[in-house]
């Protein structure tokens, strides 16, 4: 634990405190393996700043046990006119990085573990809102076709409406074309036993439950396509983490909750990795690598990737 100053000639100094069973003489060994020339304890520094050696006072003493002493240097570099840094890794996290931000004149530490480039997010939603009004515009044809085979197919409504979790755990109801005989969430419960996806999804290969035009629509995810409503709406994005049912939430972990952080999407990484091929661990995981390492570039490269896997009908059931 140690505090550096200096701009032109770095100096440190140091609580007069033993660093792994070391005698407070050595101290200043340990500090010059550093490169660091060590300048005495943190008791030294009005001495130092009164002879005007000091520049800048960067603070690196953990606050909890050290508020006081910081409150002291704070003040008499304060005093002194010397520039004070305080280090902002308060919080032992794992994922999450730490921003300055500002409320008005209101300095705040800011913890995300979400992108906070709001220009990229931006261009994330405009690119949402455009793709999704040309797509609806251009394939209102095969829409309208699609809803009438749906609704000769077999008996019930065309679009099946699903409450699902989305961005922080917002629900909204998604929009797929039905594909599934009317009263299939109630035959699910008699179908558990026959589940072939681990984690708290259920997902089966030759489901029963699926009718005839179900199965083709499916295998090419054409049942998805009202789901670009949902993104004109904002409740959803073209490309991120697929939103998951409220029953399948609560079997979440806490770490596996922060793939709502983000809006949800029509594709991901899961689906252009496999989709039901994979298990669920590594479907958190993709979601959780698209979350850290998104990007307006990746989103591009994952519809592209996910256009030519509905072509080849990949990982759908």
């Amino acid at each position: 634990k140690f505090t550096m100053a200096g701009r032109i000639h770095v100096h440190v100094t140091c609580r007069p405190v033993e660093i792994d069973g070391a005698p407070k003489a050595e101290l200043s060994i340990i500090v010059a393996d550093t490169g660091v020339p060590y300048q005495g304890s943190v008791s030294m520094l009005k001495e130092k700043a009164i002879e005007g050696d000091v520049d800048e006072v960067y603070i690196c003493l953990p606050v909890r046990s050290s508020y006081e002493e910081i409150q002291e240097i704070a003040h008499l570099c304060e005093g002194a006119g010397v520039p004070v840094h305080l280090v902002a890794d308060l919080f032992p996290t794992r994922v999450a990085t730490s921003r300055l931000m500002h409320l008005e004149d209101i300095p705040l530490l800011n913890l995300s573990t979400i992108p906070e480039a709001h220009g990229k997010v931006f261009v994330k939603r405009a690119i949402d809102f455009v793709g999704s009004s040309l797509l609806i515009m251009m394939l209102f044809p095969m829409l309208t076709l699609l809803a009438i085979m749906v609704k000769l197919d077999s008996k019930g409504p065309v679009l099946f409406l699903q409450e699902r979790v989305g961005q922080n755990q917002r629900r909204f109801k998604m929009m797929k074309y039905r594909s599934m005989i009317v009263n299939a969430e109630e035959v699910q419960a008699a179908l558990l036993d026959q589940n072939e996806m681990d984690g708290p999804v259920f997902k089966i290969k030759n489901d029963p439950r699926i009718t005839r035009l179900g199965r083709f629509i499916r295998k090419y995810s054409l049942d998805e396509f009202p789901q670009l409503f949902n993104v004109w709406r904002g409740e959803m994005s073209l490309v991120g983490p697929r939103p998951p049912i409220p029953a399948e939430v609560e079997k979440y972990s806490w770490n596996q909750r922060r793939r709502l952080s983000i809006k949800p999407g029509m594709t991901g990484l899961w689906q252009v990795s496999g989709r039901n091929d994979i298990g669920f661990e590594e479907w958190v995981a993709l979601d959780l690598e698209y979350i850290d390492t998104w990007s307006v570039g990746l989103d591009i490269l994952i519809l592209l990737r996910t256009f030519k896997a509905v072509v080849a009908g990949r990982g759908a059931s």
